[in-house]
């Protein structure tokens, strides 16, 4: 009787590798990451959610005043901020921060914190800001400069708002954008203003 044949092959199939935990998680969440991205696209392109108008739509100064040695500046911006949401249809914002600033040239000039709050859609909301300067440092060159618009009569900034903002549909919320609005030349009269032009903005999402 023939014994056992050595060094012959196996015929037999070879046992699937499992995956790992670790690599079976992986893949899960890079599911859910692609399934969450298509679905936030599919929101987008459905709503079209169109930017928010914004405009300066006042603005003076009181307490304005350099102080002796003509290196610091005191002074209080009354500002109202009109956002125009009327765009929108089906989408409203809630402002979970708002920030207000007013800048000279390369120089911020003074900052205020506004309440967070919500703009429902088609709606226009006015926002009264008053950013204060308490002996602010400035530049050489930006002291230079404000002193002599003080001369003429009349200040120009730059406003700027900085908000953190979600977008809401019906019961969906989006996540948190950055919204940044840009409104260049305000003028602002050191003197009793009487008037005001309406200042156009920037705006960025």
């Amino acid at each position: 009787m023939a014994g056992p044949r050595r060094g012959g092959r196996s015929t037999g199939t070879a046992p699937r590798r499992r995956l790992s935990p670790l690599r079976c998680i992986a893949i899960a969440l890079a599911v859910v990451i692609v399934v969450a991205g298509l679905a936030v696209l599919i929101f987008w392109l459905a709503v079209r959610p169109a930017p928010v108008e914004y405009t300066v739509d006042g603005a003076s100064v009181r307490g304005f005043n350099i102080t002796a040695r003509g290196d610091a500046l005191n002074a209080t911006f009354d500002l109202t901020l009109r956002a125009d949401n009327r765009r929108n249809r089906k989408v409203a914002l809630y402002y979970d921060s708002f920030e207000v600033a007013v800048w000279y040239g390369e120089q911020m000039l003074a900052f205020t914190e506004a309440a967070p709050f919500f703009q429902p859609r088609r709606n226009v909301t006015r926002i009264e800001a008053a950013p204060a300067a308490r002996e602010a440092p400035l530049l050489p060159d930006v002291a230079r400069n404000i002193k002599h618009d003080r001369s003429a009569g009349e200040l120009p900034v730059e406003v700027r708002v900085r908000a953190r903002i979600r977008f809401k549909v019906g019961v969906v919320k989006t996540r948190h954008y950055m919204l940044r609005v840009y409104c260049p030349q305000v003028i602002i009269k050191l003197s009793s203003p009487t008037s005001f032009d309406r200042v156009y903005c920037d705006v960025d999402i």
